[in-house]
C-alpha cells in the first residue's frame, strides 16, 4: 500500500462508527484552526532550518488536508482525489509556458503572468463585477493580508512610486499617531485608528523594499526572544533577575546581547 493510500485508510477508520470519538465529532469549522496552526509549525521548522523536523510537520499539515477531504467525502461533496486533481489542473493552467507551449520569460514575467491568470479566474468566478481585492482571505495574519492588498492595488497603478515615498507615508502616519495620542480626550479611539494606519504604511514600505512583512516580523520576534534570553542569562551570572535591574542596567545587557549575537 502506498503511504498516501495508507493515510487515507487510517483517516477513514478514525471517522468510522467504531473509530475515534474525537475525530468523528469534528467538522470543517472545528478542524480549520488546527490547519492554520500546522501551517505555522511548518513555517517555524523552515525558519529554524530544522530539516529533521520538517517531514513530520509537513505530515501534520497533510493530515489536515486528508481530514477535510474525508469529512467532504462523507457528505458526498468531494474527496481527496478531487483535491489533488484540482491543484494539478490549476498548476497546469497557471503554467502555460511549461504545459501550453507559450514563451518562457524571466522570473518576474512569470510572476506577472501568474497574477493575470489568477485575476482572470476571479473574473470568471465572480457573479458581478470583480474587485481587485476579491479573494484576499480574511483569515490571513493582518500583515500578510496588508501585503497582498497592497500588491493588488499596485497592479492597478495605485501605489507609491518608490520606497522613499512609502517611507514618507510612514513618517506621516507616525506623526498622526502621536498627535492623536496628545489629543485623545478630544477624539477617543483615534489613536487606535492612527496606529492601524501606521502599521499599514509600514507593511507597504516593506513591500516596496521587497520584503515580506509577516516573515520579517517573525524573524524580528525570534531575534528579540534570543536577546531577552541572553539578557536573562547575563543577569543570572550576576546572581540577580532581569526584572530586578533598573532600566539602565537592562539597556546595558541589551547592548551586550546585540554585540555578541
Amino acid at each position: 500500500m502506498r503511504p498516501i493510500d495508507r493515510l487515507l485508510a487510517i483517516m477513514e477508520r478514525l471517522r468510522s462508527p467504531d473509530g475515534c470519538p474525537w475525530d468523528r465529532a469534528q467538522s470543517f469549522a472545528t478542524i480549520a484552526p488546527y490547519t492554520i496552526e500546522e501551517a505555522y509549525e511548518v513555517a517555524d521548522a523552515i525558519d529554524r532550518g530544522d530539516l529533521d523536523a520538517l517531514p513530520d510537520e509537513l505530515g501534520d499539515l497533510l493530515f489536515q488536508v486528508v481530514f477535510h477531504a474525508q469529512i467532504a467525502r462523507e457528505a458526498e461533496r468531494f474527496d481527496f482525489d478531487a483535491v489533488a486533481d484540482a491543484i494539478a489542473s490549476k498548476l497546469v493552467r497557471r503554467h502555460p509556458h511549461v504545459f501550453g507551449g507559450e514563451p518562457v520569460g524571466g522570473i518576474q514575467a512569470q510572476a506577472d503572468a501568474w497574477e493575470r491568470i489568477k485575476a482572470a479566474e476571479r473574473d470568471a468566478a465572480a457573479e458581478g463585477p470583480a474587485s481587485l481585492v476579491d479573494g484576499v482571505p480574511l483569515a490571513l495574519p493582518a500583515l500578510a493580508r496588508t501585503h497582498k492588498l497592497g500588491r493588488r492595488a499596485a497592479r492597478a497603478g495605485f501605489d507609491f512610486p518608490d520606497a522613499a515615498a512609502a517611507a514618507a507615508k510612514v513618517r506621516e502616519e507616525l506623526a498622526e499617531a502621536l498627535d492623536a495620542d496628545a489629543r485623545e480626550r478630544e477624539r477617543p479611539g483615534r489613536v487606535f485608528e492612527e496606529v492601524g494606519d501606521l502599521l499599514f504604511a509600514a507593511a507597504n514600505l516593506a513591500r516596496k523594499l521587497g520584503v515580506e512583512p509577516e516573515t520579517a516580523l517573525r524573524a524580528a520576534n525570534a531575534k528579540f526572544e534570543r536577546r531577552i534570553r541572553r539578557m536573562e542569562r547575563y543577569a543570572a551570572d550576576q546572581r540577580t533577575a532581569l526584572d530586578a535591574l533598573d532600566l539602565a542596567a537592562q539597556e546595558a545587557l541589551w547592548i551586550r546581547a546585540k554585540r555578541e549575537e
